[in-house]
């Protein structure tokens, strides 16, 4: 939403940011592989979620550990260049979003041993990362930005809540307690309806903050949101919620690319 208030986008940093924020999402998914399997998460046989590499021995917990290493310097090296554009705030969202990622299955009490993994994600998969963002492009961070940060941060955790929900008992015999396991069925089903559908209210606010019909494009997925959320009630516990992960993963997916084009195409209509 910042080319709206720039009118212009400055293609450096913008793939400065989209690299980083990549590579943090790299990072989170190899600590997440290799602490799962430290700790022995998968050693019950009861798990129904996708494969680990580490826990299937395709890749060794050292080879991982050391990818992380080296794509942390990557995403660091890329980070000191924003920070040299855009100064300190760059520097702390940085560290923040690399301590986050490292913490989310590592360290002593891992965040997705907690019921607070659905909040980290809202957090830096979407406060952090849309704001972000913005703040590195323009300097400053709008009020449409920070609505859409909401809504896609509350996708994303969406995303996370299909898998503790789906992870419920083996989570619960391994020892995670993760909102699903904390709060139970009704809650973790409660939990997933409100980040699925909550988007929709910010929408209108934003094409009226903004005054910008097209930013109400997203709506567009209200219908395929209200028939995610039937098919989430009525599916079958195990690996058939792998599927509603993915069908939720493709929503965000859809839900930023409409709300980008609503954003290009209300500039370019004036």
């Amino acid at each position: 939403m910042g080319f709206d208030r720039t009118g212009a986008i400055d293609l450096v940093a913008a793939l400065l940011v989209f690299g980083a924020a990549l590579l943090m999402q790299v990072i989170t998914n190899m600590q997440n592989d290799v602490g799962y399997t430290v700790r022995g998460g998968d050693s019950s046989g009861t798990r129904t979620g996708l494969p680990r590499a580490t826990a299937n021995g395709w890749l060794s917990v050292r080879h991982v550990r050391a990818g992380i290493v080296l794509v942390a310097l990557v995403a660091a090296a890329m980070g000191l260049g924003l920070v040299a554009y855009r100064g300190w705030p760059v520097l702390a969202i940085g560290s923040a979003s690399l301590l986050a990622a490292l913490a989310y299955m590592g360290g002593p009490r891992p965040i997705a041993y907690s019921p607070f993994g659905e909040l980290t994600v809202f957090v830096f998969f979407g406060l952090v990362a849309v704001m972000g963002t913005d703040w590195v492009l323009t300097g400053s961070v709008g009020l449409v930005s920070g609505l859409a940060s909401v809504a896609i941060g509350c996708l994303a955790a969406a995303a996370l809540a299909v898998n503790n929900h789906r992870d419920i008992a083996h989570d619960r015999l391994v020892g995670r307690r993760t909102f699903a396991v904390t709060f139970g069925d009704a809650a973790s089903s409660g939990l997933y309806a409100v980040l699925l559908l909550a988007p929709y209210a910010l929408v209108p606010m934003m094409a009226l903050a903004a005054r910008a019909p097209m930013l109400l494009l997203p709506l567009l997925l209200l219908p395929v949101s209200l028939q995610l959320r039937q098919d989430f009630v009525h599916c079958p516990r195990g690996t058939a919620f792998n599927e509603m992960l993915f069908r939720t993963f493709r929503l965000e997916l859809w839900f930023a690319a409409l709300l980008s084009a609503g954003a290009l195409l209300s500039r370019m209509l004036g």
